[in-house]
């Protein structure tokens, strides 16, 4: 059901900025481990970066098995994006100076913290849910009920990035 359609590839992008947080997916042998991280989306570049702590397993398990999933959450207005790729680690002082912000303060003192690295993703394709909300959902969902049809609960769509 892969769909090239720009708007949709528009609205995959909107989702996750608007979302901000992923859990990142990434493998560990023959486990699956998520965790959550905030996004700096780069449209233009086809790219999405995370600050990460090379002292956590994330870079190991990303340099044996660069496939991951993000999954972008906002349960509130149900809207979801999950999304495949490959994922880099790199050691770009320039670009941690650029990424960090204050939400990076919790976890490092200054972008200067040698254990601070560049997670690059470069998405191939994402699917999103994109709802009403949730009292909607809701409405419609017990009019389904009522009346033996399915409920009309937003967009859901695949698309190529």
């Amino acid at each position: 059901m892969a769909n090239d359609n720009n708007g949709d590839v528009d609205r995959a992008w909107d989702l996750m900025k608007k979302i901000g947080f992923a859990m990142l997916v990434t493998r560990d042998g023959d486990k699956l481990r998520a965790r959550p991280m905030s996004a700096f989306l780069d449209r233009d570049a086809n790219t999405i970066f995370f600050l990460t702590d090379a002292r956590r397993h994330k870079d190991e398990e990303i340099a044996r098995n660069p496939s991951i999933n993000l999954s972008f959450a906002d349960a509130g207005s149900q809207k979801y994006v999950s999304l495949t790729g490959t994922a880099v680690v790199s050691n770009d002082r320039a670009k941690i100076k650029e990424l960090f912000s204050t939400p990076a303060k919790a976890w490092w003192d200054s972008a200067e913290d040698p254990n601070i690295r560049v997670l690059k993703i470069t998405p191939d394709d994402a699917e999103f849910w994109d709802s009403p909300g949730t009292v909607i959902s809701y409405v419609k969902m017990a009019a389904a009920a009522v009346t033996n049809t399915r409920p009309d609960l937003g967009e859901n769509r695949k698309v190529s990035l």
